[in-house]
Parts: structure tokens; sequence; C-alpha cells
């Protein structure tokens, strides 16, 4: 480039010339070309070939751009340019077609068809993975392609972040998607069953368990003696439980077996992964409510070893991970939800106490109470869903009832007492339980979810506490509430039962495409400011204009 002189009055407008240059082609390896082209052909053709070839006129002289801009004129057609990009720039629909973002351009493998639910399956999860990894060839000729900034998501198979899920995902089940965010998996279908079908359901299981709990003890309780219920109810209760329990066990092993990332992703989930610790709770609890025509006199110790031994693997590795302070420590990840994985200590208390070993129910209640009291104060202090709650979704906030209720009660199985502490855990729960049941805006409004069979299990607990509690100070106020919780549980119990049937196989929406498990690793679209580069280059361009516009100033009074 050329620059114009300066002078006093050139520094209003500050002129360059810009030159347009162009590489010149050399026609030598042409001519090579030709000549090896004409060696190769054939003599039948070579009249054809030989034909007086015409010279190609020499390229027209170059127009040299020599046109002088404004500095400023420059920058705003670089702005213009900037929003002429910002409109253009490809907006990520939200359709799940692309498979969170990998169209045809910068895909690597994944194919773009219509319902391709292949990348959660099982064997093929890691074959195609193997097979679509790019090779080093391919990573050094478009490096673009791996960058994180193009939008392409790392393997699906590798495990979502805690905060990922927080960030994408709203509502205490964190089952809903934020709208700015984009999933694997296409909306707009119908998604396979097992998909579909999350681990929460195992929530029906252990309101009904509870259920045949709750029902045994009214028919063989001195306070509810005068009520006459026949143990039939317990029996029908227990067998309705222990069927849906071996139903919903079955189509979830068929789960892992054929869509095994689905349930890696529920584990990872810092929701569901409570809800991993229900089977085993369930167990115990049709242990616990095994009918008197049916149960011996004593169980069998191997019964609690069988169950609360794949409880406390789990439960090592999830405490594990709330003390290590790390991605999932507790204050992260802590949610209503949460509290499935203290009660099982408490129920696993009270089954070690019945089948006769004291000194393991008074290890796990210690174990239990530890963890629920840090569990609670976390809770209390803030929940990790800081916008508003959706209403149909408040039930799970019952959870906070069922840990200290079964608290209670194991520590009155363990010392044969309702004593002091047995009475404070007690109370505990009956004011947390009042405290939701007086907010009745909780309740309007809703639409039926599976979420609501979470309130049927601490409903219960505090229902057996309660009884419990009447046949230690028995009166008539005691037994009145005793009898108004057990009521309003089985009630809250049947409406649900009745809906679920009808949800599952009347209106066929009872369970819609599970959203959650289909998010992406990373956010694919990220928001930048507008102009920013623009914008800076044109401040800088007036700062140095400003500057040499001072410098030239000064010049001139020094010559003058």
């Amino acid at each position: 480039m050329e620059r114009t002189a300066t002078s006093p009055t050139s520094l209003e407008t500050h002129f360059v010339d810009i030159h347009e240059v162009l590489l010149e082609e050399e026609d030598d390896d042409d001519d090579e070309e030709k000549k090896g082209t004409n060696r190769r052909v054939d003599k039948a053709d070579h009249k054809r070939l030989n034909r007086p070839i015409k010279v190609r006129d020499p390229k027209r002289p170059h127009r040299g751009l020599n046109r002088q801009v404004s500095l400023e004129t420059g920058f705003s057609v670089l702005l213009n340019r900037e929003s002429k990009a910002k409109e253009e720039k490809r907006v990520l629909s939200r359709s799940g077609r692309s498979f969170g973002g990998f169209d045809s351009a910068n895909r690597i493998g994944f194919e773009g068809r219509k319902g391709d639910f292949s990348i959660f399956k099982t064997k093929a999860t890691l074959s195609k993975q193997n097979s679509l990894l790019p090779s080093r060839k391919e990573r050094e000729v478009e490096p673009q392609r791996t960058d994180p900034s193009s939008g392409l998501d790392e393997s699906v198979n590798q495990s979502v972040p805690a905060g990922r899920y927080f960030a994408a995902l709203r509502g205490p089940e964190l089952d809903q998607v934020k709208e700015d965010e984009d999933i694997l998996l296409p909306k707009d279908e119908k998604w396979p069953f097992l998909l579909r079908f999350p681990i929460g359901c195992f929530g029906i299981c252990l309101g009904l368990s509870s259920q045949a709990v709750l029902w045994r003890a009214l028919a063989t309780s001195p306070a509810t003696k005068f009520l006459h219920i026949t143990p039939l109810i317990n029996l029908g209760l227990w067998l309705l439980a222990l069927a849906v329990l071996i139903s919903v066990s079955f189509t979830y092993i068929l789960k892992c077996i054929f869509y095994f990332e689905a349930v890696r992703r529920e584990y990872f989930h810092p929701v569901r992964v409570n809800f991993f610790f229900a089977p085993w709770v369930v167990c115990m609890f049709l242990a616990l409510g095994l009918p008197p025509m049916l149960a011996p006199k004593t169980l069998h110790p191997a019964i609690w070893c069988i169950f609360m031994a794949p409880y406390f693997v789990l439960e090592l590795k999830i405490y594990g991970q709330w003390l290590s302070g790390g991605k999932r420590r507790l204050c992260k990840v802590a949610n209503p939800s949460s509290h499935l994985s203290v009660v099982g200590n408490f129920v696993g208390a009270i089954l070690a106490s019945k089948v006769g070993w004291n000194e393991a129910a008074k290890f796990l209640w210690a174990v239990g109470f530890a963890h629920y009291l840090v569990l609670f104060v976390t809770l209390y202090q803030r929940l990790p869903t800081s916008e508003a709650l959706p209403k149909e979704l408040h039930p799970v906030y019952s959870m906070f009832i069922a840990a200290p209720s079964a608290a209670s009660l194991a520590w009155q199985t363990i010392y044969q007492e309702f004593d002091g502490l047995s009475r404070t855990c007690y109370f505990i729960a009956l004011f947390l339980y009042v405290s939701l049941v007086v907010r009745i805006n909780f309740f309007t409004g809703f639409k039926f979810s599976v979420a609501w069979w979470s309130y049927t299990f601490p409903m219960t607990t505090a229902s057996v506490a309660t009884i419990k509690y009447a046949e230690e100070v028995p009166s008539v106020l005691s037994k009145g509430l005793a009898l108004t919780l057990s009521f309003m549980s089985s009630a809250m119990v049947c409406v649900l039962f009745i809906s679920t049937l009808l949800h599952a196989f009347v209106w066929h929406t009872l369970f819609p495409n599970d959203y959650a498990i289909a998010i992406t690793k990373r956010r694919l679209v990220k928001e930048k400011k507008p102009f920013k580069k623009a914008y800076d280059i044109k401040r800088w361009t007036k700062q140095a204009l400003t500057t040499k516009h001072n410098s030239v100033n000064k010049d001139s009074e020094k010559m003058g």
C-alpha cells in the first residue's frame, strides 16, 4: 500500500490506497501436461487430436484497483458485513432431527434418518461409536470438525456432567427441557416404549408395598383393634404390589438389555439416580408387610442380606460422591428425591431388627440419621432449582416426610419403645406433613403425572408411625389422627391407581417421550454479544485518528 501525504487538510478523513493484487498463472505447467497427454494418445485418434490448436490469447491485463477509501467508510462497510452475517446465522432447530446439531456439514458418520434411536442401544452403541471415530488423517485435514465451537457433541455414550442436567432441564424432577436447548432424539415422533419407560415407575411399587405394610399394621395393632379390619386386605395389596414390582422390574431389565445407554444416563441424572435405591426398598417393604397367614414367626437373616447388600453398595458409591467434594457433591446435586438414598437405611434397620440382628440395625440407623441431618440442612438452605417450580411436580416435596417417619419407626423397632428420640423424629415428620397439607394452592390446577406417586410412600410411612404413637399414647386424639392419616394415604393411592390405569390403557399418555435422557453433553448454541469485534475495531480507529490529529496539531503549532 502507498500512503498519501499527510497534510493538515487531510486530517479529518484519512485516505488509504487499496490495490487489488491477483496472482498470475503460469502457462508452463499447462504446456507440459498437454505434451504428456499427446504421447499417450493412440494412432487411430492421432489426426483428430492433432488438429490445429488455438493458442490462448494472452490474459487481459488486470485492472489495478486504485481507490482511495476513508477508514471510517471502510469500517462502516465492515459493520454492515457483520450485521448481515448475524442475520444469516443459522439458528439451531429444536425439532431434534438434527441430532443436536449434527447436520450434513459437520456430522461424522451419524446418520440423519428420522427416528434413528440406535445411538442408545446397547450393542449398537459400542460398535457404532467405534466405527464412527474419525481417522488420524481426517482429524489432521479437518480439525474444525472436532472443535467444540463447531457444535459437535462428543460420543453419546460418555457421561453427562451433573451440572449440565441442571443447566438444560427444569423442574424438581429435572424432566423438562428448557426452551433454548436441543436434544439428540426427534421430538415430533413417538419414541420406543423402553426409551419412554423411566426408572421413576418404581415409585408405584413404593406406594403399593407401603400400603401393604399400613394395612397389616391396621389389622394387627391394638390401637385399631376396634375396627376389626380383615387381614385379607393386606393379602390383596401385598399380592398386587408383588405383581407390579415383577412387571416393572422385568420391563426395566429389558431396557437395560436393549437400551443400556439410556439407563446410564438415568444413573448420572442427579434426581433419577436416587430411584435406583427404590427396588430394594420395595423388597424390604414386601418382607415387612408379609401377610400373617404367609409369614413365619421369624424372618431368615438371608432375606435381609439379599435385599440390603445391593442397597449398601450403591449407598457407598453415592455417599462417597457427596463426601469427596467433586462435581457431584451434595450441595450441587441435592434434591428432595435424595431422601430415597437415606430412607432405605431406616427400612433396612427395621428389617434387621425383625430378623434378630439389632447391632446391624443400630449401625444402619446411625448412618441414615447422620446423612439425613446433612441432607435436611442442605435442602432447607436452598434447593438446586432457583426458578418457580411447576405445580404438578410439587409432590416430590413430600419426601421430606419419609425420612423422619422411618427413623421414628426404626428406633421404636430396635429398642421396643416409643421413647423420646423416636417421638422427636415423629413430631418433626408430623410438622412437615402439616406444613405441606395447609398449602392448598399446591393442589390446584394440576395435571396427572407419575411424580404424584411419590406422595403415597411418605404419607403411608407417616400413617404407620402415627399408629405406633397411638399404641404408646392411647387416646381419642392419637387414634383419630392415625385413622385420618391412614384414610388420606389410602384414598390418595386409590385415586392415583385409577388415574394410572386410565392414562396407561385408555388415553395412552402415561409414558411421554423422556427428553431428560436425550440432552447433549454441552450446550450447542452459545449467545455472543453482537458486533463485538467490529465495535472494538471502530473504537480503536477513532482513538488512533484522534491521537494522530493531536500530534499533527502539536507539530503545526511548533512550526508556526
